[in-house]
């Protein structure tokens, strides 16, 4: 066992007083600094404040637009097909072997062209027969014409009997029977012959040849068309609209202020025209009416079949109130807008009638003269302060922009407190 000395044992006593003295000293010095009565805390904290203390939110950050009275079109959108006005399938009267194709698949023809010629042999050897056989029944008519004269004229001189003047009358009457038998015949062979020459009945674009050179072509249903030719110019686009519709439709056609913009998908321009005509029934399987319009189409920028986004324009609403479309949100208790007033965001209820180029129209509920927001209503509650911000740039006149089919709803966020 180790003994210490007492010098030894009263040095280790002394150093762990030290010791202790500074760890004390230590810990009373960094409680001061928290507290703000050392050194390092002289300067006083600010106080925290809690959430519902004045001036504890920042104001909202949110993009605004105006609201405007101006001059807005009531139109429709809707979806449409591009419809031929005229489609004719070409099929072959008589049954004959083809022999000439006069057209190239595809191509655009005028009426009367001639497209396809089939082999006509046979029927003008028969219209020839029936034109000697007429030759022959006039030939023996003028001579029973001639012979009847000389019998009225021996009659008249008691040198011929009545007998033979009634049987050169009947035999004249016998041959202009005949003849006129004849000319009809051969009318009907020539109408026959015109079946072997096939030709354009409308103008329009003619697609692939059905049957080409060397193939026979027959008569019926059941036969292999020879080609269907559409018409391009003028052209329709069928559309349908609901039924609730169909009074303003007619009066815009009454009134001539109806006109029509048809724009197949994919392309950035439209074609315009007018409307043609309604249909004479509602489908009740759909509630919608089918509405045609009419365009001159002379470039064929409308092709039949082709799917358009299609703006029926009924009339211009001449002191409409407009706002961006997206400063109209939806809440449980209807469509609202966020007019912003003294630097403060407030709830207004609107009535929107519809959606125009990326405007919504609204019917009540705005003078037209307000500061909307467009942009942050996430973060807003009714009565939020807010630093207004500069909204997106609206894109330029003349850019078209999506179609909205009617029926189809806008999209909308946010939400009232």
């Amino acid at each position: 066992m180790i003994r210490l000395r007492p010098a030894a044992f009263v040095l280790a006593a002394a150093l762990s007083g030290v010791a202790c003295v500074a760890l004390v000293s230590a810990q009373t010095s960094d409680s001061g600094n928290r507290n703000g009565s050392g050194p390092a805390g002289a300067k006083a904290q600010e106080p925290i404040r809690g959430p519902s203390e004045p001036g504890a939110r920042a104001p909202v950050s949110v993009a605004v637009g105006k609201a405007q009275r101006k001059a807005m079109p009531v139109r429709i959108d809707s979806i449409g097909i591009v419809q031929t006005v005229a489609s004719v399938t070409l099929r072959s009267r008589v049954d004959s072997q083809i022999t000439e194709v006069l057209f190239e698949d595809g191509a655009f023809v005028r009426a009367g062209d001639v497209l396809f010629k089939l082999d006509a042999r046979q029927i003008e050897a028969q219209i020839k027969q029936a034109e000697a056989n007429l030759a022959r029944d006039r030939a023996s008519l003028t001579y029973a014409a001639s012979d009847l004269k000389r019998q009225e004229t021996l009659a008249k001189r008691d040198f011929a009997s009545e007998q033979k003047l009634d049987t050169a009358r009947t035999q004249v009457a016998t041959l202009e029977a005949a003849v006129a038998a004849g000319e009809a015949a051969v009318e009907n062979l020539k109408v026959q012959g015109s079946y072997y020459t096939v030709t354009a009945p409308i103008s329009g674009r003619v697609g692939a040849a059905g049957l080409k050179v060397g193939n026979v072509a027959k008569t019926g249903e059941a036969a292999t068309p020879l080609a269907v030719i559409n018409q391009t110019s003028p052209i329709y686009v069928a559309f349908a609209l609901t039924q609730r519709r169909l009074p303003e439709i007619r009066e815009a056609m009454q009134a001539g202020t109806a006109s029509v913009l048809a724009t197949p998908q994919g392309y950035g321009k439209g074609a315009e025209g007018k409307i043609a005509f309604i249909d004479n029934t509602v489908d009740a399987t759909t509630g919608t009416i089918t509405v045609r319009g009419i365009f001159e189409n002379a470039d064929e920028f409308l092709w039949p079949g082709t799917l358009c986004n299609v703006r029926l324009t009924l009339r211009m609403e001449p002191d409409a109130v407009a706002v961006p479309r997206e400063a109209v949100q939806t809440s449980q208790t209807g469509d609202f807008v966020f007019v912003v007033e003294n630097g403060s965001a407030r709830v207004n209820p609107v009535s929107v009638d519809r959606t125009v180029d990326g405007e919504a129209v609204i019917a009540t509920g705005l003078r037209g003269d307000e500061t909307v927001v467009t942009d942050g209503h996430l973060l807003l509650t009714d009565g939020a302060r807010v630093a207004p911000r500069s909204a997106p740039a609206a894109p330029a006149p003349g850019v078209p922009q999506p179609a909205q089919p009617e029926g189809g709803s806008i999209s909308r966020r946010g939400s009232a407190s």
